[in-house]
């Protein structure tokens, strides 16, 4: 891989890791478009070290008040005594739905899963789920004057859950992790902004065991030479820089805006993917892992 491709593909990364367009979709598809090989799931998750520390850097208030709150809860012998802890311990339960089925389905996400056709069936799907959050959104503000709860602290068992098990989903290149629990939240009564908070925070747990296990399974792969790790570096790098503007920005968005210019977008993104297709402009196949 170039250091052209790495930037380029960690400038994808920082940009739709957390905007609701799947991340994982469009490092599958740029690839495809520039005539590029596939960077591979393994390249995919390491990457996502960078958006990861974009997460940290960006939500370091929430992260410092959910550690002190926890480990305040953990002192006093009541792990649920605070609201942080409880928030705390909902992003470990939601983790879990994700590294059974990563582990459980490892072979299938790094091949087949990454079939162009699979990608345009998981683009449409998650996107008629974020619109169907969207209206139920639009009903709960007509009929009772508020998009939903705000704050972390509202968060409860069934969000975590839910939310949890929509993540897990997002193992499918085309899905969009922050859309689909987004979504999730939203349907389960948080606000947007809320959910996506939690959300974010939600992912730290899974990019990260994902990132070490890719990692060191293909190890050979994806830090086989200097160039290979020179292209992983930068793109881990690119991917951070970006990838925090984008949260800012995306954070600062849905306190007063929807999630429909997504929806039009990724429905205007699955019917050039069905028409590259269609017309066999496209590779539908990806090599075995």
């Amino acid at each position: 891989m170039s250091i052209l491709e790495a930037v380029v593909l960690g400038i994808v990364q920082g940009l739709t890791e957390f905007l609701p367009v799947s991340s994982s979709a469009h490092l599958r598809l740029v690839p495809a478009a520039c005539g590029w090989d596939d960077p591979g799931a393994a390249y995919s998750a390491v990457i996502q070290t960078g958006t990861l520390a974009a997460v940290c850097l960006a939500l370091r208030r929430d992260l410092v008040a959910l550690v002190a709150g926890t480990l305040g809860a953990l002192r006093a012998g009541r792990p649920l005594a605070t609201p942080e802890a409880r928030v705390s311990w909902l992003i470990v339960l939601g983790t879990v739905p994700i590294v059974v089925a990563g582990l459980a389905f490892k072979d299938l996400i790094r091949g087949q899963a990454r079939r162009l056709e699979v990608v345009l069936a998981a683009l449409v799907a998650a996107t008629v789920l974020m619109a169907v959050a969207e209206l139920v959104t639009l009903v709960r503000v007509r009929r009772r004057g508020t998009a939903g709860r705000d704050g972390l602290a509202s968060v409860r068992l069934g969000d975590g859950l839910l939310m949890g098990l929509s993540q897990a989903l997002a193992l499918v290149p085309g899905t969009s992790r922050s859309g689909v629990t987004i979504a999730a939240g939203m349907l389960g009564g948080l606000d947007r902004r809320t959910a996506a908070r939690f959300s974010f925070l939600l992912s730290l747990p899974a990019v990260a065991a994902a990132a070490v296990l890719e990692a060191w399974q293909q190890r050979a792969e994806i830090l086989g030479s200097g160039d290979d790790v020179m292209a992983l570096v930068v793109g881990t790098l690119t991917a951070g820089v970006v990838g925090y503007a984008s949260i800012r920005w995306l954070l600062g968005m849905l306190t007063g805006h929807t999630l429909w210019p997504f929806v039009i977008y990724r429905l205007g993104l699955a019917a050039v993917l069905a028409w590259s297709l269609a017309a066999l402009w496209a590779p539908t196949v990806v090599a075995a892992p």
